[in-house]
């Protein structure tokens, strides 16, 4: 039933969810590989057959966002495009496609008593989800739930009530088609914001809870949670051009880092240059920016290099954009920049662009983030990319999991030993 504009006793409705999703969870856990993959590609087939209707959904919601004032940011991770839902059924089909984690066995050993020990890889249980605006998330974390064997309870963002609700149906359809209880995904089904708080206590129903918002967002969940949290806060990521770069490279990577998508965590925000290399590498790359709408905010030497570029404040190297301005600091070199990485970056995706195999493998060794590169775009920091099949989130914690979470980072490992009647003497 849908409770958007409903008045329901919300601790009731989460509890009953939660106890559904936990009887849920010991049934996905056990289910065959070939089960879980004809749902996932049922619901695959059902969203691309229900796109008209999807994209109906979703226009009442980018219709409400605009009436309360979503900025541009918001409205662009909210829209579902043609390109959009292909992605998702996409998804979900790579998903599918993906070796089965759960059940794998690994490091068997003998021991010198004569048992064997090793480690197989189990499920979480249950994943709670709180995710704003993509309404695209929530078929990405169905599927990638359903697949590592995982009950989920997932909480939108009001603003994609329509959009996820229209998914959802999707969901239940691929699981009903394929023998499972719709109760292995629970999309919630009220927009109260007390359904969040009630998430976050139920310690009892959900092992784990994924956070994908703002930094608001994400601070309150982690504050608050009695749930464990995976979590990362904000996405401050960076381009270091080294001295010996390509510059037709640095160009075309720091370009489109920054302005392929605005509005995305794996999106550029300040730029790094060699000083050595500034003035030829600034000047071209900054009218590119300019020609793409790019406010440019800079330290004094990149002032004196480019005309037009406003000064640089210390809040902006601790800023997260999400949004067409960059900040641009020219270096000292690779110290210097790696210094104002490790000081400033919120460690999600940082890239050098250099012809320097040396100072490559330094700048990965000494970076510290959860996704490091060299001569790629910081855009390639998702796990479609990364053959995940999708991502639930990335994490920028250094536990349980780092970098995108896909199927692995959804599991744990247990000890598992094989004996014939030993004893220990």
């Amino acid at each position: 039933m849908n409770k958007q504009s409903e008045s329901i006793d919300v601790k009731n409705y989460m509890s009953q969810l939660g106890q559904r999703a936990r009887v849920a969870s010991r049934e996905i856990g056990r289910a065959e590989t070939a089960m879980k993959d004809r749902a996932l590609n049922i619901m695959a087939d059902r969203i691309d057959a229900e796109a008209e209707k999807l994209k109906q959904a979703n226009a009442l919601d980018l219709q409400a966002g605009k009436a309360k004032g979503l900025d541009a940011a918001l409205l662009d991770r909210l829209e579902l495009t043609d390109k959009g839902i292909r992605s998702m059924s996409e998804g979900l089909r790579q998903i599918a496609s993906l070796s089965d984690p759960v059940g794998e066995i690994t490091d068997m050993a003998y021991r010198p008593s004569g048992i064997q020990v090793g480690r197989m890889r189990v499920p979480l249980g249950v994943i709670g989800i709180i995710y704003e605006s993509r309404p695209n998330v929530t078929a990405d974390a169905a599927g990638l739930c359903l697949k590592s064997g995982n009950a989920c309870v997932l909480r939108g963002g009001s603003e994609a009530f329509h959009s996820n609700q229209a998914i959802a149906e999707c969901i239940r359809y691929g699981l009903e088609q394929a023998g499972l209880t719709t109760d292995v995904v629970q999309v919630i089904e009220t927009t109260d914001r007390e359904a969040v708080g009630e998430m976050l206590r139920m310690k009892e129903s959900i092992d784990v809870i994924i956070p994908r918002g703002g930094k608001g967002l994400i601070e309150r969940i982690s504050n608050e949670s009695l749930v464990p949290v995976i979590k990362h806060l904000d996405g401050i990521c960076h381009v270091y051009i080294d001295a010996s770069a390509d510059i037709e490279k640095a160009i075309r990577v720091s370009l489109n880092s920054k302005t392929q998508r605005y509005g995305t965590c794996n999106t550029l925000e300040t730029l790094l240059v060699d000083e050595k290399i500034a003035g030829a590498v600034l000047p071209k790359l900054c009218d590119e920016y300019k020609a793409k709408g790019v406010e440019l905010r800079g330290c004094e030497k990149t002032r004196a290099l480019v005309e037009g570029v406003l000064a640089a404040t210390d809040e902006d190297w601790d800023t997260e954009y999400l949004a067409p301005i960059l900040s641009i600091r020219v270096v000292e070199g690779i110290d210097m920049a790696i210094e104002h990485i490790n000081a400033h970056s919120s460690q999600h995706t940082e890239s050098i662009i250099t012809e320097n195999y040396t100072l490559a493998r330094r700048f990965l060794r000494e970076v510290d983030s959860s996704s490091v590169m060299v001569n790629a775009s910081t855009r390639f920091a998702d796990g479609f990319e990364y053959g995940l099949g999708a991502e639930i989130g990335i994490s920028t914690d250094k536990l349980h999991a780092r970098g995108p979470v896909g199927l692995e980072g959804l599991t744990s490992q247990k000890y598992i030993v094989l004996g014939d009647g030993h004893i220990r003497t």
